[in-house]
């Protein structure tokens, strides 16, 4: 296999292609962490497996999630693993809807991790837990659930985002009912613990 890994750790991306460096069923491997090079290199490549962080923080304005669908968008037989420490509902979620063929937490060990990557690379797909889980939020709800995060309080979300107060306690509402919630606070650690607040938020 071929593997191309987008990662923003430079130390990280080394120990993996120094783990895998000894298995016969990886023929290439290589690690980009210039964004603009990656799609470029995709179609030149066409690498078996392209496996992708989903915090790109330290070399992307965007997350890994984003940067997956651009690619599939472009070339849509790339076969995308989403390798993270982020293992959360929502982002499993999000990576089986956009076409991932796998998601898999960096806490791995390197034997578990080559089988999953030939499973995959022969038509498989590997995603560790069930990712039907809650009324997914809307685009809007999300935002209201990160301001509360922030410490933002209703008639300060409803001045941000110019909208009345009744609004804003309507959103919070089907917020709490779909998180099965009932109050901001829990509404927001629910909203962590299920990847809904963006790490770099926190």
């Amino acid at each position: 296999m071929n593997i191309l890994l987008i990662d923003d750790h430079a130390l990280f991306s080394k120990s993996l292609e120094i783990a895998l460096e000894d298995y016969s069923q990886i023929k290439s491997f290589k690690s980009i962490q210039d964004i603009s090079k990656v799609i470029p290199y995709i179609a030149k490549n066409h690498p078996d497996i392209i496996l992708i962080d989903i915090n790109l923080s330290n070399i992307s304005s965007e997350d890994g999630l984003v940067l997956a669908k651009s690619i599939l968008a472009t070339i849509r037989t790339s076969k995308i693993v989403i390798l993270t420490g982020y293992d959360l509902p929502v982002y499993r979620y999000e990576a089986k809807k956009i076409g991932s063929k796998g998601f898999i937490n960096k806490n791995i060990l390197p034997d578990k991790l080559l089988q999953i990557l030939i499973d995959i690379s022969n038509g498989k797909e590997y995603f560790s837990s069930e990712v039907n889980y809650i009324e997914e939020l809307t685009e809007s709800e999300k935002q209201i659930l990160q301001l509360l995060c922030s410490g933002c309080k209703r008639k300060e979300i409803a001045h941000m985002l110019y909208s009345s107060e009744r609004t804003i306690s309507n959103h919070l509402q089907h917020i709490f009912d779909k998180l099965n919630v009932t109050s901001s606070l829990e509404a927001v650690t629910k909203g962590i613990q299920l990847g809904y607040i963006k790490p770099h938020l926190l």
